[in-house]
């Protein structure tokens, strides 16, 4: 089912904090998707003599398992339980990082209006080290934020508070912009001020606008 598009209304006026999340919000999704559906599948099965169609099902339904969780993202976790070099196989399919379209504009534009600009990820820091180096988008934040340094998962309400606590931002004052229901719906639970949805966060799949938040294709349409 396709929804409208609600559009973000909002006055830069009425906000002093911005939170971004990583993956699918600035970064193109493409990268994680491929890497976690098609060549880990490919490495696991190749390594425990599987065809690729079982070693996908085994996969996935140990991912489901701590979907949401910090274990999702916790590459030493995924090392230890598939007996593969995670950080190292991401490296070497690390030239499909990409940085979405006007992502970089977006940020450039925040900091010229005075805005704090955090990145806020679920993502193992061991990943953000990655990313971080593929895309040199390090320097345009004030803080950078994983989510196990919190201890809760951003799925989690609980996340928040202690980001709040941790970050000492007003949350009638800021904004979140993320491509997952998941996060906004614990976001909005928390109180968050603003909420937008990033509709396209991979380049292979079409825009999807959400139902319940303001949407934007890509970050030129709140440079105003």
């Amino acid at each position: 089912m396709t929804h409208k598009q609600i559009q973000p209304d909002f006055s830069w006026s009425q906000i002093d904090t911005i939170l971004l999340d990583m993956d699918g919000t600035l970064l193109d999704k493409y990268f994680d998707d491929h890497f976690w559906e098609e060549y880990v599948p490919k490495i696991f099965a190749e390594t425990n003599k599987l065809s690729e169609e079982e070693a996908r099902k085994v996969l996935l339904q140990r991912y489901q398992k701590v979907e949401d969780t910090l274990q999702w993202c916790d590459l030493d976790y995924w090392t230890k339980q598939l007996g593969l070099d995670i950080p190292e196989l991401k490296c070497k399919v690390d030239h499909l990082i990409k940085v979405h379209p006007y992502a970089t504009d977006f940020l450039k534009y925040a900091k010229s209006i005075n805005k704090e600009v955090h990145l806020v990820t679920n993502a193992h820091s061991k990943t953000l080290e990655i990313k971080m180096r593929k895309t040199a988008l390090g320097s345009y934040f004030d803080r950078i934020v994983c989510a196990e340094e919190i201890g809760y998962a951003k799925e989690q309400p609980e996340f928040w508070t202690k980001l709040e606590t941790h970050l000492g931002f007003e949350k009638h004052r800021t904004l979140l912009a993320d491509d997952t229901a998941k996060v906004l719906n614990s976001a909005r639970q928390y109180g968050m001020g603003f909420l937008v949805f990033v509709a396209r966060p991979s380049s292979r799949i079409p825009v999807k606008f959400s139902p319940d938040y303001p949407s934007i294709t890509y970050f030129n349409e709140l440079i105003s």
